[in-house]
């Protein structure tokens, strides 16, 4: 193996940046060239990319977003798309590719897989933490502690106004992002796509936690729940309460990425390179039980990740 490349796919994730400084340097290291395919998968149908050096990677490991840049591709998503993917591998020689990039980004890494005598390996690296065969993917952590920080400052006003707070935060299919984040911030309800919510469950509670003497209170809910500008709606009329949204957004993807952001890369990248100097492909790097190890990329997009419902109930507990 002489010549690796590079991509980042899909939806941008803070700490790819770190991803990419690691795995650029470890394969230098190791005496490989490192291309860097720019803008996803189109880099791979317009064969666009840049040399990446140890140098070039200097001063990115605390920025977000990705210095490759990112898009969606539905030309990709066709198998002629695929095909000219592999094309472009094979005319620049390239022996293997790392794909850093979350679900749709790894089920592409296997089709293009399918295509190509070119090795090919996943970094998990998305805010939603859904992908299969990893505890935890890079820019999780720092997408909750970015939800976590603005709740915080949303909860002073819940109190001082004496008010009930919807905050959307991101995950259109998957709830593991607003449950974590619900959990570490006491949320009094927290709403995921898995579990289909009742307007009834939510008036009681609401109406117990006032009970009780609560004068405001928080309820995280992900995108994918439907329209909580609906939902607000419905809460104000069967209560009477005050109730505000607040849309989380796009912030959540950006911005420094956290050390335990940082650290998933730098091990993640690590790993990467070494399966591809052991001959391995059609694999995905991943955190288990506080080790890195790897799984078959057939099995990660074969397999749905499934959301632990204990840490709901625990929450609903926590909240009394």
């Amino acid at each position: 193996m002489k010549k690796i490349g590079l991509v980042t796919s899909g939806g941008d994730a803070p700490g790819m940046n770190a991803a990419i400084r690691a795995v650029v340097r470890i394969a230098c290291s190791r005496d490989l060239q490192v291309f860097g395919f720019e803008r996803g998968w189109e880099g791979l149908l317009t064969n666009t990319f840049r040399r990446l050096t140890p140098r070039s990677v200097g001063g990115i490991l605390h920025l977000g977003g990705t210095i490759l840049r990112t898009s969606r591709s539905p030309e990709f998503k066709k198998r002629e798309g695929v095909q000219k993917a592999a094309e472009t591998l094979t005319l620049n020689n390239v022996d293997g590719l790392v794909v850093v990039g979350g679900d749709g980004s790894l089920r592409g890494a296997l089709e293009l897989s399918r295509e190509t005598d070119a090795r090919i390996v996943g970094i998990p690296a998305t805010i939603d933490n859904d992908v299969f065969g990893t505890e935890e993917t890079i820019g999780f952590d720092t997408a909750v502690n970015t939800a976590i920080t603005e709740i915080d400052k949303i909860r002073d006003t819940a109190n001082s106004h004496e008010r009930v707070f919807i905050v959307e935060v991101m995950g259109r299919k998957r709830g593991f992002l607003a449950l974590t984040v619900g959990l570490t911030v006491g949320a009094e309800i927290i709403l995921v796509p898995e579990v289909k919510y009742s307007l009834e469950n939510i008036v009681r509670t609401l109406e117990e936690s006032s009970a009780k003497g609560k004068k405001s209170g928080i309820i995280v809910a992900a995108e994918g729940i439907g329209d909580t500008r609906k939902l607000l709606r419905e809460i104000e009329e069967k209560t009477g309460l005050d109730v505000r949204l607040s849309i989380s957004g796009y912030a959540q993807r950006g911005g420094h990425p956290t050390a335990r952001s940082r650290l998933l890369a730098n091990l993640f990248g690590n790993r990467a390179v070494e399966l591809l100097l052991n001959k391995q492909g059609k694999r995905m790097v991943g955190l288990q039980k506080g080790r890195i190890t790897s799984i078959e990329l057939e099995q990660v997009c074969k397999t749905e990740k499934s959301l632990d419902l204990n840490l709901l109930r625990l929450a609903q507990t926590l909240a009394i």
